[in-house]
């Protein structure tokens, strides 16, 4: 029996957790599920967002299937979603980006994986907010140590980039790779312009794809460029290498190759543990409403069941996953050519479909 964690999550998270469960459960491999809360319904229960229940519950089970949480913007807590990711040390966020018959979109057999460092990079949240003391005490030792005059008005954010996070992460990519059976890692970076932090990334990439030649490809790529190319060409590419902050965009524009969000799965991994959730977020606006497409979350339950090394299981959820958009009949709005057709079905109702899929 596998032990899993399972924190439903905000707005749309619980209809689309619960639907990914049954899927997975469906497949007939034995989950003992714990259920523990995070985000919006913690802060109204225990008044904190992440209780520490939730993060005890994934260090002692090592696995989870999270659904999303709401992020304020501009103010208030970061994030839950960095602060799990952080907290547990999972420093590789993996996000397959794959084209599935029967979902419109501007490309046809797109299978791309982003790997992106989760733990430094911008988002590690060191900031320093416009008008502070402490900000403009560092604005000033910062032009006397670098010559260069920052306007008194300006907030600060820190970029961390560190040899070690690097090491690990390119080599996770390059093991990935290897595991999966990808031909080429492509390191993607702006070193060009940010010689010390992305310019480490690079050399620290450079050297560990020395471990792995005559294995796999290696590549590099300017984030910018990498942006026009995946949309011209992205046929091209396999497993992408990141920064944290580039890994974030870039995962969302090769959602946009594949036909969106809707279908976007993603991983969080460490050495011990692994979070499973959809990349799109919480969507409150639908809440309750048995009307968002649950395919993401029940894609990310695959990588959960490949995670627990249940292969033949994934290989039959995915394979329900893809007759049912196949056919295009028991599909949510969003993944019908009109979005007002009245033949569409619901979050469970999709669900149920994948599993009449899963026991054929």
């Amino acid at each position: 029996m596998h032990k899993v964690t399972l924190i439903p999550g905000d707005g749309i998270g619980p209809e689309v957790t619960r639907a990914a469960q049954r899927c997975i459960e469906a497949t007939g491999v034995d989950i003992s599920w714990e259920e523990v809360i995070a985000g919006q319904e913690a802060l109204d229960k225990h008044g904190e967002l992440l209780p520490q229940k939730a993060l005890d519950s994934v260090r002692k089970n090592k696995v989870a299937l999270k659904g999303p949480i709401v992020t304020p913007i501009g103010t208030g807590f970061r994030s839950v979603n960095v602060a799990i990711r952080q907290a547990l040390d999972l420093f590789a966020c993996v996000r397959p980006a794959k084209s599935y018959s029967g979902v419109r979109s501007a490309f046809k057999d797109v299978d791309l994986v982003i790997v992106r460092e989760n733990s430094e990079d911008l988002y590690a949240g060191i900031e320093f907010e416009e008008g502070k003391k402490e900000t403009l005490g560092l604005i000033k030792q910062i032009e006397e140590y670098s010559g260069k005059k920052i306007l008194p008005g300006s907030g600060i954010s820190i970029k961390p980039i560190s040899r070690s996070a690097s090491e690990r992460i390119v080599r996770f990519a390059f093991e990935y790779a290897l595991k999966y059976g990808r031909r080429k890692v492509t390191a993607v970076q702006k070193a060009n312009i940010m010689k010390f932090t992305d310019g480490l990334f690079l050399k620290v990439a450079r050297e560990v794809a020395g471990d792995y030649a005559g294995k796999i490809v290696f590549e590099e790529a300017l984030v910018d460029n990498m942006c026009m190319q995946l949309t011209m060409r992205p046929h091209e590419y396999d497993v992408l290498v990141l920064p944290n902050l580039y890994g974030d965009i870039l995962s969302d524009l090769c959602a946009g190759l594949i036909g969106g969000l809707g279908i976007a799965p993603g991983a969080n991994i460490g050495k011990e543990m692994a979070v499973f959730e959809a990349v799109h977020g919480a969507a409150p606006k639908y809440t309750g409403k048995n009307k968002v497409n649950p395919t993401a979350m029940i894609l990310s339950g695959v990588l959960l069941l490949r995670h627990l090394k249940e292969d033949k299981a994934a290989d039959r959820l995915e394979g329900a996953v893809k007759e049912v958009l196949a056919e295009g009949k028991a599909v949510t709005y969003d993944l019908k050519a009109d979005r007002n057709d009245p033949t569409s079905v619901g979050t469970k109702e999709m669900a149920d479909e994948i599993i009449r899929k899963i026991k054929a």
